[in-house]
């Protein structure tokens, strides 16, 4: 494979857009590609010394600080990795000469075999994605996990492995820079806002997740939401055959709780149907599924109150399917960078779900003026004060919920480092007993 690589780019020029895990695979894909690479990263300690002395050590470029349009000279390709506003690139390009732009998924999916499963949507990408590539694996397939959350594609790729089914969670970033990228079966979950600090406007966030339907053909299955039908009717989306799907009690999981899992469990299952599973396979893997952590995971009971630990929730959308999860009273840390959403639209579900929140890092003050009034409320700096805050209002038989609503760069590099401060509370508090 490797062999076959290197003949595909030779003597061209491709220039990639930020050193994360995703930039990096893409810079070593090209590179095995035979092309001259040049990595560029806005962020001046993006990279490690040994990271560095790794790439260099492959024929890489490395160049750091603002983007320079002399660094692009003579590209024939950009590679953007997730989140790099594709605007901001070809702003330094006159019409005429632009090379051609494209997201890591795209340049992946063009040297990448096995039928390909693809999943996006604003919430629930994640553990869909993982529930289809476990189903999948319960039926004996081999199969690549991975996209925008794990293992980038490019990655696999450069494997030389090979697999059934590649399951591809997609980002809204990754599927807007698509050119020519064709699942065979492709998911959207749910649409609502999010990622207002990088899109335009609502319209541009659903073109972008839509742009992954856009080159399938009338061989391919797309799976969209019944609530979305009249919207979806405004777009000429896809040539595929859609299915409607909504929200059953076909499934069950005490794993995947709410119904915005059985949602995700049923658009799971549509589009499994494409690979030959049937309710009987489902319900046997379910049995053996264990979601990735970060997403309603159970982390622990302390004075008789259950630690739950959903970080990955970075929506109002996914706070808001959080709470109508639970029965019992809940205790709610939210709050970090705020990224749009409507919270004053929660507060009816605060009054009945909410025995007390206690704000923690960055948006204090959209959070305040949203939910004051509504139920008890404070701040605190950091998380651990905030939750020391809240056991104060504790009573046994409550859940201390984390499901910021935000994302974690306030006070945290990931939200899987914000889920994890939050396990570190939690053994703190029973170490104090």
């Amino acid at each position: 494979m490797q062999t076959q690589l290197e003949q595909t780019m030779t003597g061209k020029r491709t220039v990639v857009v930020g050193a994360g895990t995703s930039g990096r695979s893409a810079a070593r894909l090209v590179r095995a590609l035979g092309a001259d690479v040049t990595l560029l990263d806005a962020n001046e300690n993006a990279l490690d010394d040994t990271l560095r002395a790794q790439l260099e050590g492959e024929g890489i470029v490395l160049r750091f600080g603002p983007h320079k349009p002399d660094y692009f000279d003579g590209a024939d390709t950009v590679v953007l990795s997730p989140g790099v506003p594709a605007r901001k690139i070809r702003a330094l390009f006159p019409m005429d000469v632009a090379p051609e732009i494209m997201s890591e998924l795209e340049l992946a999916g063009r040297y990448a075999s096995g039928r390909v499963l693809a999943i996006t949507g604003t919430n629930g990408k994640t553990t869909t994605t993982a529930l289809c590539a476990h189903v999948l694996r319960h039926m004996g397939l081999s199969v690549f996990e991975g996209g925008n959350i794990g293992t980038p594609l490019s990655e696999h790729v450069l494997s030389g492995r090979s697999a059934d089914a590649l399951v591809l969670e997609v980002s809204s970033f990754q599927a807007q820079n698509c050119t020519s990228f064709r699942p065979e079966v492709a998911v959207l979950l749910n649409l609502t806002e999010d990622h207002q600090d990088y899109h335009a406007d609502m319209d541009e966030y659903l073109r972008a997740k839509l742009n992954l339907f856009a080159f399938m053909t009338d061989e391919d299955l797309a799976i969209v939401p019944a609530d979305m039908r009249e919207k979806l009717e405004e777009y000429s989306f896809t040539a595929a055959r859609v299915r409607f799907f909504e929200s059953t009690d076909r499934f069950e999981c005490d794993r995947l709780p709410g119904a915005h899992n059985q949602a995700n469990m049923e658009a799971a299952y549509q589009a499994l149907r494409r690979f030959g599973v049937n309710e009987r396979d489902m319900r046997e893997a379910l049995a053996t599924f264990e979601p990735h952590p970060h997403r309603l995971e159970r982390v622990g009971e302390h004075a008789g109150v259950t630690f739950v630990n959903d970080s990955k929730a970075t929506t109002v959308a996914s706070l808001k399917a959080a709470l109508e999860a639970f029965e019992q009273p809940v205790l709610l840390l939210a709050g970090g960078k705020y990224k749009g959403g409507d919270l004053k639209a929660l507060a009816p579900l605060l009054r009945r779900k909410v025995r007390a929140v206690c704000l923690f890092g960055d948006s204090r003050h959209i959070f305040e003026q949203a939910w004051a009034g509504n139920v008890p409320l404070a701040w605190e700096r950091d998380m651990e004060g905030a939750v020391r805050r809240l056991m104060t209002w504790a009573e046994s038989g409550d859940v201390m919920l984390l499901s910021p609503a935000t994302a974690s760069y306030d006070l945290y590099n990931n939200y899987c480092e914000r889920g994890d401060d939050f396990r570190r509370i939690f053994n703190l508090l029973e170490e104090e007993l």
